[in-house]
């Protein structure tokens, strides 16, 4: 067994919202994750003194928990959540009816009965009818409590007494119950940035940093990069290349990092891993001694791949499991480079599974590392992933799953878990190259944030606003007349700066999607507009247009008639499924990239006596589902999932599920075949929906034991029953 050396980097992030002009942050994020996640993914290491992590916090991140903590924060969600009930006018309502209801409803929001009945009362309301009419004061109120309620830490909802009395009260809350928790937002969001400085005080945590506004350095060095990583990717023309830029994003990062935590950053995370030499050269210069990336560049620098076997061990192991040293004019960084497939599996597969089993099975491929992997010196595997976002699918926000992981790495004599700089010490000797092949952690490339026409058009509108402000800059240093002051080209400065981040190109192009897509793409706006403000110019027209294309969100119909289904893995014939309820998303990646989509819709349907469901998986991911299990659940008064195993596409084994118990000659009231299409149908008889008004249905696939996708994606769909929906009972 070669000793294992784990290093886990939790990269904590958010987008300045703050409005350079009103001084007002536009979206709530920042104060919610720093509730739900920020000081809890630091605290819960207090429990496991001899597990060394790192944690990355973005330098605009802290600038704006340094304003939260400091209580004088101007945010309109905050103020309109705790303003009381029957102060709220109609807009107040409108807005609490957009931003309330913006948590996972599975497992967040199912917390609370209570707030579950007011937002489907919301879903059920008539599509013409005014917000402000939809309920009462006492409505409001339950609403305003439950929405921040609902984003407080885990261990925090456990343990204070006032949290715990709100949470056991449940609804009927009074204004001194809401200025309560009030109290208590304002208290915790004091102790996150402290908790950060007690774990790094004790040696347990090293605190990392990004250049300041999570900018992609390459890009911003030179945007001709990206041809480079991928030839495909359409060139922007002329191209933005400020190295001066991308200098000073990282000299601010330093300088802030240092007043806030008291020492200067060893080591950078690269916005979302994007490296090049140009960039590593910055680092270097800026006295950086370590950074972080991903496979994909590192497999690409060394022509080598890192396929998988069975087991997730990869080839090249012995390659994948060391840092790197790059040397660069005679100086030196030492490379990390992140575990796609183990950090994948925290981050979109290990929320669909027990939280025991999923730190076991973490734990125990980890662990095989070791023992199947030889190379006489320790072995060096980094798990890096976002430290909030992927928590809110997991049960109990991922907690119970960090404690059992962690509980398991201290009690294993051959893994170490160590922070970057440790690793380095103790990584014995290094391999060194003297170039690297720029890409990010997406795909070893930039496509995300410039290889599509909406990124285009951003880098665009960027482009020219750094030109106007350069000539700006120029009638200032020659002293022109009306040229604009010091302090205003300061302030165009920062807003540049700032919409230099990756943020928002993010949202831009077709992988990524958001319910808050349109004001993503009207602050980035905002952003260049304060430049020319700032510098005394007329807003270009272009600057008020959208440049995001919004897309679909998902259709979901209900069913139109009954149903005569040959349960036989194909559509027999076109009327077949016609008239069937619909269940069809966008798939497109919600805040995270690579969430793996192979299930396309749901069809299901009704007659006398069955409940028929379909699944229809995307036509160029049939080719994976040869060997697979998709378990189709349905949760009544008891909750019953039909297991369909197939063994070379076809069907191998059915098995059904009452309540986790295995139920014994199902054959009588289950069938399922798959084709093309997966059909199955359960009697009615089984799901005892006497006196229900609904029922919630979801579908997933698995191999290999671990969850693959699911529909919905957020949790269950509601199937309404009644003859209105084609349903039982019929009249």
């Amino acid at each position: 067994m070669n000793r294992v050396h784990l290093v886990l980097l939790w990269h904590m992030h958010q987008p300045t919202y703050r409005d350079p002009a009103t001084h007002r942050y536009v979206l709530p994020w920042t104060r919610l994750h720093a509730l739900k996640d920020y000081w809890g993914m630091v605290r819960v290491l207090r429990d496991f003194p001899k597990f060394h992590a790192t944690f990355n916090v973005v330098p605009s991140l802290a600038a704006q928990l340094e304003e939260y903590a400091s209580g004088k924060f101007s945010e309109p969600w905050f103020d309109i959540a705790f303003l009381p009930a029957e102060q709220l006018d109609a807009e107040s309502k409108v807005v609490i009816i957009e931003r309330a209801f913006q948590i996972n409803r599975d497992h967040l929001m199912r917390r609370f009965p209570r707030f579950v009945e007011l937002f489907e009362r919301t879903q059920h309301s008539e599509k013409d009818m005014n917000a402000a009419d939809l309920f009462g004061p006492r409505e409001w109120r339950d609403i305003q409590l439950l929405s921040q309620l609902a984003w407080m830490d885990e261990d925090w909802l456990a343990t204070d007494p006032v949290l715990m009395r709100l949470g056991s009260k449940g609804a009927n809350f009074s204004e001194e119950d809401k200025q309560e928790l009030r109290a208590k937002q304002l208290e915790l969001l004091r102790d996150v940035l402290p908790e950060y400085r007690r774990a790094a005080a004790t040696g347990q945590i090293e605190i990392s940093t990004t250049p300041f506004y999570h900018p992609i350095l390459p890009l911003i060095c030179d945007t001709d990069i990206a041809p480079i990583s991928n030839p495909h990717s359409p060139p922007l023309k002329p191209p933005f290349q400020h190295p001066e830029d991308a200098r000073e994003q990282l000299v601010r990062a330093r300088a802030y990092h240092e007043k806030l935590f008291g020492i200067p950053p060893v080591g950078l995370w690269p916005s979302e891993g994007s490296v090049s030499d140009q960039a590593l050269d910055l680092a270097i210069e800026q006295g950086f001694q370590w950074f972080a990336t991903d496979e994909g560049v590192l497999g690409r620098t060394l022509g080598v791949g890192f396929g998988r076997d069975g087991a997730g061990i990869p080839e090249n192991a012995d390659r994948l499991y060391s840092p790197l040293r790059v040397r660069r004019g005679g100086k030196e960084i030492t490379g990390f480079f992140r575990d796609h497939y183990l950090s994948d599996l925290v981050g979109f597969v290990y929320s669909r599974m027990s939280a025991p089993a999923a730190a076991e099975d973490l734990h125990q491929r980890i662990h095989a590392i070791g023992e199947r992997v030889h190379t006489g010196r320790p072995l060096t595997v980094s798990i890096i992933l976002d430290g909030e976002n992927a928590w809110e699918y997991f049960y109990g926000n991922g907690r119970d799953f960090l404690k059992n992981f962690y509980k398991s790495i201290e009690a294993d004599s051959d893994i170490q878990a160590l922070t970057v700089s440790e690793a380095v010490a103790a990584a014995g000797d290094t391999p060194t190259v003297e170039k690297i092949v720029p890409g990010s952690w997406i795909n070893a490339n930039f496509d995300i944030w410039i290889g599509h026409q909406e990124d285009l058009v951003a880098w665009d509108m960027l482009r020219n606003t750094h030109d106007a402000y350069t000539r700006a800059a120029r009638f200032h240093q020659e002293g022109a007349a009306g040229a604009p002051s010091k302090e205003a080209l300061a302030a165009a400065y920062e807003s540049l700066l700032a919409a230099e981040g990756s943020d928002w190109c993010w949202w831009y192009g077709p992988e990524h999607s958001s319910a808050n897509d349109a004001e993503f793409d009207a602050f980035y706006r905002t952003l260049l507009t304060e430049v020319y403000l700032r510098i005394g110019l007329d807003v270009p027209d272009e600057l008020a247009e959208p440049i995001k294309i919004l897309p679909e969100r998902a259709v979901v119909l209900a069913p139109q008639s009954y149903l005569h289904v040959r349960v036989d893995g194909r559509e027999s014939t076109y009327f077949e499924w016609l008239g069937s309820g619909l269940y069809s998303a966008d798939r497109r990646g919600g805040s995270m990239h690579g969430r793996v989509s192979l299930l396309h819709e749901i069809h299901y349907g009704f007659d006398d006596d069955w409940f028929y469901v379909r699944v229809d998986p995307f036509c160029e991911s049939q080719s994976s589902l040869r060997d697979c299990v998709f378990r189709v659940a349905v949760r009544a008064s008891q909750e019953v999932r039909v297991l369909v195993r197939l063994r070379l596409g076809l069907v191998a084994d059915l098995q059904v599920e009452v309540n986790d118990a295995c139920m014994l000659g199902a054959q009588q009231f289950v069938q399922a075949a798959y084709g093309q299409i997966l059909e199955v149908a359960v009697a009615r008889s089984l799901l005892e929906t006497e006196g229900r008004a609904s029922f919630q249905l979801g579908v997933s696939l698995w191999q290999g034991g671990l969850p693959l996708d699911v529909l919905p994606a957020e949790g269950w769909l509601e199937v309404h029953l009644g003859t209105d929906s084609f349903a039982w009972p019929r009249t």
